[in-house]
């Protein structure tokens, strides 16, 4: 079974994993929705924490008073209402850019990926692309 088989059927925990793959986003979408998840892209370059808090919440749906700040992020990402892939492939722009920035929202992400339970569905997030060596876990 591959990792994202494994993590959609539940065989694989969510958590904030690297992805090698050339999976088409059509075809990732397909795979997602099919299990009854929620997929999201971030595709568009955001380097300062700034643009990439604005783009998680872009493509998340965050509401308009979203704060853009770590906290903010935490509490609409707990208001998340199914169970999600957050597929980021420019990640390593904003992991170049703002190394510190860029590891702090990274811990919120796993924080929350960690967080599962009735109210909280599961959460995960796919970086795909290139971007400098991280102690992240390659999703198979």
């Amino acid at each position: 079974m591959s990792g994202l088989a494994g993590l959609l059927a539940g065989k694989v925990d969510p958590g904030v994993y690297r992805w090698h793959t050339e999976l088409a986003a059509a075809d990732l979408s397909e795979s997602v929705t099919g299990a009854g998840w929620s997929l999201a892209q971030i595709a568009d370059v955001a380097e300062t924490k700034d643009e990439v808090l604005g783009a998680i919440g872009a493509a998340l749906g965050f509401p308009a008073h979203f704060g853009r700040n770590l906290d903010a992020l935490w509490d609409s990402l707990r208001d998340l209402a199914a169970p999600t892939v957050l597929l980021w492939e420019t990640w390593g722009c904003a992991a170049y850019a703002d190394r510190a920035g860029f590891d702090k929202i990274v811990r919120v992400l796993q924080d929350r990926s960690a967080e599962i339970s009735e109210s909280r569905p599961a959460f995960t997030v796919l970086l795909r692309g290139d971007g400098p060596d991280t102690d992240l876990t390659d999703l198979g």
